[in-house]
């Protein structure tokens, strides 16, 4: 009797073993369904998990614990959870600091055939793009090791105009004076997104007076 534990108590251990390194090896966070396919089985990341050695971001996500504390573990459930969406609108002026506003939830952008996701947390609030508008100015930002897609701070400053009779002016002209401030200010840039949204005879008096 002894003899088997001895056996079998190693052999999960290394199990567990492997695919901790494994979940370390893909940025360490990740789905269930990205384990499956890497062959870590579900009871393996539920020992994990209850042995402390894995923390639970969301239903579905899980990150090893133990590493540096996230930095920003709404965008990063948002970009794992919903691959396609980008950070936008306010969401995206925070991440850029072109704004003093501190969004109670996530505003992403998807395309218009895009099925609204469901999130637990965090609060999202989701614009469908055309398809033009949608796949214009994406950046991709690594945060906490996950790739999270942005806006550009001109195409975020064109959507916003887009979107003027959702945010407050204040907004809009704050943001113009942090993009001149913090950023270093492209006309020709915030134009060309501003042609795109349809907001180039909005926007301009408000570049000739703030940019």
């Amino acid at each position: 009797m002894e003899d088997s534990i001895r056996t079998i108590k190693p052999y999960k251990l290394l199990a567990d073993d492997r695919a901790l390194q494994l979940i370390r090896d893909s940025g360490g966070i990740i789905r269930t369904s990205k384990a499956l396919k890497k062959g870590i089985h579900p009871r393996v990341i539920y020992q994990l998990r209850d042995s402390g050695r894995l923390e639970q971001l969301h239903r579905g996500l899980y990150r090893v614990q133990g590493e540096e504390t996230l930095t920003n573990p709404d965008l990063v459930i948002v970009a794992v959870k919903v691959p396609r969406a980008v950070i936008s609108l306010v969401s995206a002026l925070t991440f850029h600091r072109i704004t003093t506003c501190v969004p109670g939830t996530v505003s992403i952008a998807l395309p218009r055939n895009h099925d609204t996701p469901r999130l637990d947390a965090p609060s999202i609030v989701v614009h469908h793009f055309s398809e033009p508008s949608y796949r214009e100015g994406i950046e991709e930002h690594l945060v906490d090791g996950v790739t999270v897609r942005v806006y550009n701070p001109e195409k975020t400053i064109a959507d916003c105009f887009k979107f003027r009779n959702k945010i407050d002016k204040e907004v809009l002209i704050e943001a113009m004076q942090l993009y001149k401030l913090r950023l270093k200010p492209d006309r020709e840039k915030l134009l060309h997104y501003a042609r795109i949204c349809r907001v180039e005879g909005i926007i301009t008096p408000y570049m000739d007076i703030l940019l």
